[in-house]
């Protein structure tokens, strides 16, 4: 498993449909096949022996502290999340679930999606709706500056188009 960190204390509990269904079936998935595969091993790597000089029960042991720690995460969370499905009525505005294009200073576009704190993902561009650009753009229109601190330092943008119909995974 990778590292994974848990959004900030007090981040917005809001989810799109599709980010609370993955986080679901990834509790279902770590929960009735990952654990039980990894309690096996660890089994297995205990009947060796001693298990002082034993790497395959340390890194066992450590692989099920990692699973359990997500899975009570989760087991918390998935409860409190609010699922965000509905388009809002104005559609012109910025909002939780929007794909927004924006150009920056130097004529660069940029697109990203504002989502859930659960659902952040750098290769996809979306951003969490409690980061500096989300909290800048939320409520603004096309052609609507916005300037935000992040951590290059101060940017300013321009709102080039606002859409909240899925986008295909290759646009």
């Amino acid at each position: 498993m990778s590292r994974w960190r848990p959004p900030q204390p007090g981040s917005t509990a809001v989810i799109t449909r599709a980010g609370f269904e993955a986080l679901r079936a990834e509790l279902d998935e770590l929960w009735h096949r990952r654990r039980p595969e990894i309690v096996k091993a660890l089994a297995a790597a205990a009947a060796e022996g001693d298990r002082s000089e034993n790497a395959e029960y340390t890194y066992r042991k450590k692989q099920l502290g990692e699973i359990d720690r997500r899975v009570r995460y989760l087991s918390k969370r998935l409860p409190v999340l609010r699922v965000i499905e509905q388009t809002p009525t104005r559609t012109d505005t910025v909002y939780f679930g929007a794909w927004v294009q924006l150009e920056d200073e130097e004529g660069a576009r940029l697109g990203y999606r504002i989502v859930g704190p659960d659902e952040i993902d750098p290769a996809r561009c979306w951003i969490s709706i409690d980061s500096p650009l989300a909290r800048a753009l939320l409520g603004k229109h096309i052609d609507d500056g916005a300037e935000a601190i992040l951590p290059s330092g101060a940017r300013r943008f321009a709102v080039r188009m606002i859409s909240y119909a899925p986008k295909s995974e290759s646009a």
